[in-house]
């Protein structure tokens, strides 16, 4: 088992930036590459960016590549996405999962490949 907690949401004017943090619990960190997902009102919940085990791979939608960062910290057992220049279709609820798939930064992560999830944090853009 892996217990996932999000932290860092909040609100947000267009053009600014937070730093969401997923601290994780349980087995081995090292073991899963970590993910980032939202889910905005009435849409279905989407990949955002994902980071390998060592931290050395990463991969983004492409719709905030070049604005959002993931990383990681094993001895710390947290992963982190920097969010910069938001936008107000940033607006969501941001979870953290994580998989023991191999993760090499090409490509998505689906849902189904996610086995643990986090409870989520809001994060809201004004314009």
């Amino acid at each position: 088992q892996v217990q996932l907690v999000e932290s860092g949401g909040g609100s947000v004017q267009a053009g600014g930036s937070l730093r969401l943090a997923c601290a994780a619990s349980g087995r081995t960190f090292s073991s899963f590459a970590m993910a980032w997902f939202r889910q905005a009102p009435g849409k279905e919940r989407e990949f955002v960016a994902a980071v390998s085990r060592r931290g050395s791979n990463t991969g983004y939608k492409h719709s905030v590549e070049g604005r959002f960062t993931i990383s990681r910290d094993n001895a710390g057992n947290t992963v982190y996405l920097q969010m910069n220049s938001l936008k107000p279709e940033d607006t969501a609820i941001y979870f953290c999962g994580a998989t023991p798939l191999y993760y090499g930064g090409a490509g998505y992560l689906k849902q189904g490949e996610i086995d643990y999830w986090g409870q989520g944090t809001q994060v809201t853009v004004s314009s």
